[in-house]
């Protein structure tokens, strides 16, 4: 490895970094004494500008390999996932034009850019190191967003909730690398994959799964998970709108990302395997084994998730417990993972969609929220009267969070499970894919809860709800982007499969 393909490949994230610096310096150094809106929009513009650029870099940067050991990818789901960190991003800057949490929008902005860029690492990361650095990397920039509203106690309360499970999350992940590398004996995927299984009695040793275990959960703190979830609620309540946007969206996409390449390093090694070994101890795999603890968390997200979500009345509550149950759709899709089913297409289409529609959502709740001071349900009495448009966005949201045609979401939802049942092995899939379709129906009730207080129950305030014009031509595109690629699903679908020749 010499340092002109170490360039090379991290160039996304060093265009990144050098656009949070440049934001740093503009706003300091220039527009330190203009007005709060007005830096706000030359920050986020600037934000913007550094995540075309880098969007760009992602299409021309290449694969690191250290002697024979990769670590960093190229393609597939690592091309895909990256786009997605860097729209996504460059959206929820968008928010920010009508945003009042904050005196110092450019330290937001770089604090944004800085996290993106460790998603950036953690969706091409084929090394241990490298993933465990991605994600403290994105991780340390999600505390500092979550108190950014210096002013609000709630802020500051979820940043420390969700900095001390955090630290405990990243503590189990380094145990569980600790103990697949004293297996290994090494820290790139493939290999761990190979030498633990080997060195594991082939899989039936119980440190596996503990080490599994032990990778499980930390991951699961960083998709939201159950029970590794609690301080979803909280951060999601308690962060600016903005940057729950950004941790209910972005961080999501380069987490799943990562669980897709470990599970996808899983699966080549077990289809290497001689077919009779693989008839005569499915279930002590390295794949089956990590598919199982996928599958036990899938169940419980999707049901406790749901049903969490049903006793909320704030609106940012509820799409937190929501979160946890579209994770419980997602790792369903994980458990059961194959190449010849197209399953990471199908997991990235899902979480591409849901990042899109939870950014929206964040939106037009922290438009609600600063017109009204609470983002309670009832706070939304009579938005179809306060501003029509911005209810119908809100409408088009939920309707497709809860996979109702012909929206994104119910595409989304139909390919995940479609792809779950393509794989087969028993009645176990077709069971926990009715148990998703049946929750996803219980979904449809807490999002209606939300509809109704919008268009049928009585406003008690018919004062007009004004958004900034930028933030509502952003809302109303988000909501018309759900809406066409539900009516046109093949536009995004065909773009994520042309980067998957095979997996």
């Amino acid at each position: 490895m010499n340092y002109h393909d170490l360039f090379r490949a991290t160039l996304p994230e060093t265009v990144l970094e050098c656009a949070a610096l440049l934001v740093l310096v503009a706003d300091l150094a220039f527009f330190r004494n203009a007005a709060a809106k007005s830096r706000a929009a030359i920050a986020a513009f600037l934000g913007i500008l550094g995540c075309g650029v880098a969007l760009w870099a992602v299409g021309t940067a290449g694969s690191l390999s250290y002697g024979a050991d990769l670590l960093l990818s190229s393609g597939g789901t690592a091309t895909v996932a990256q786009c997605a960190v860097l729209v996504l991003t460059a959206l929820t800057l968008l928010l920010l034009v009508d945003a009042e949490f904050t005196r110092n929008p450019g330290e937001y902005v770089a604090v944004v850019l800085m996290s993106a860029a460790g998603g950036l690492l953690i969706s091409a990361a084929q090394d241990l190191l490298v993933i465990f650095t991605g994600l403290e990397l994105l991780s340390l920039g999600l505390y500092i967003l979550t108190a950014f509203a210096k002013k609000s106690g709630k802020s500051a309360e979820s940043a420390l909730k969700y900095y001390l499970f955090g630290g405990m999350s990243a503590a189990f992940l380094l145990f569980g690398f600790s103990y697949l590398y004293g297996l290994s004996g090494s820290t790139n995927l493939q290999a761990v994959v190979h030498g633990a299984y080997a060195a594991s009695a082939n899989g039936g040793s119980p440190l596996l799964y503990l080490a599994l275990v032990m990778v499980a959960a930390g991951l699961g703190f960083k998709v939201a998970a159950v029970p590794f979830h609690l301080w979803a609620p909280d951060t999601y309540e308690g962060a600016p709108a903005p940057a729950a946007a950004f941790i209910a969206s972005v961080s999501k996409v380069a987490s799943f990302a990562l669980i897709v390449s470990i599970s996808a390093a899983a699966l080549h090694f077990m289809a290497a395997l001689q077919p009779a070994a693989q008839t005569a101890h499915p279930a002590l795999g390295f794949h089956f084994g990590w598919g199982l603890i996928l599958a036990i968390m899938a169940v419980a997200s999707m049901v406790f998730g749901n049903l969490a979500a049903l006793a909320q009345s704030s609106v940012r509550r509820l799409l937190a417990y929501s979160a946890v149950a579209h994770a419980g759709y997602i790792l369903l899709g994980l458990a059961w993972f194959s190449s010849t089913s197209r399953s990471a297409e199908a997991v990235m289409y899902y979480i591409l969609t849901y990042g899109l529609t939870t950014i929206a959502a964040f939106g037009v709740v922290g438009v609600v929220e600063r017109a009204t001071g609470s983002d309670k349900m009832d706070a939304f009495l009579g938005l179809q009267k306060r501003n029509p448009l911005l209810a119908a966005v809100m409408l088009v949201l939920f309707l497709s969070l809860a996979g109702i045609p012909p929206l994104v979401g119910f595409w989304a939802k139909f390919n995940l499970f479609a792809a779950v049942l393509e794989v087969g092995g028993g009645a176990a899939p077709f069971a926990l894919v009715a148990l998703a379709v049946a929750f996803s129906a219980v979904s449809l009730y807490y999002y209606l809860q939300v509809l109704k207080r919008v268009y049928v129950m009585p406003a008690i305030d018919e004062t007009p709800i004004k958004a900034h014009p930028v933030s509502m031509l952003v809302l109303l595109a988000m909501g018309a982007a759900v809406l066409v690629l539900g009516c046109f699903p093949a536009l995004l679908q065909n773009w994520i499969a042309g980067f998957y020749p095979g997996i």
